[in-house]
């Protein structure tokens, strides 16, 4: 048991880097065309999309800037709690 809540610790903080990449690489419009950002986003496009969905269904989905990449830390931060809870 032990070693399932470390190997999803571990992904959870690797998803939860490659998001914090995938906005820093936003800030840097021509490293978002590399192969490695185009790894970063097929990584973590998985997480952002229902993300972006959620929030446009509640109405913050507008606007120039993406709040998808905060719901997405909160919701690794929720469920890193829960695996080190169990």
């Amino acid at each position: 048991m032990y070693t399932i809540k470390l190997a999803l610790g571990i992904l959870l903080r690797i998803i939860d880097s490659l998001i914090l990449v995938r906005v820093l690489l936003s800030f840097f419009p021509t490293l978002q065309y590399s192969k490695v950002s185009n790894f970063i986003y097929q990584m973590t496009e998985p997480i952002m999309a229902p993300c972006r969905a959620i929030l446009d269904k509640l109405g913050l989905g507008m606007g120039m800037i993406d709040f998808s990449p905060i719901l997405a830390f909160l919701l690794i931060n929720l469920l890193q709690n829960l695996v080190y809870a169990l």
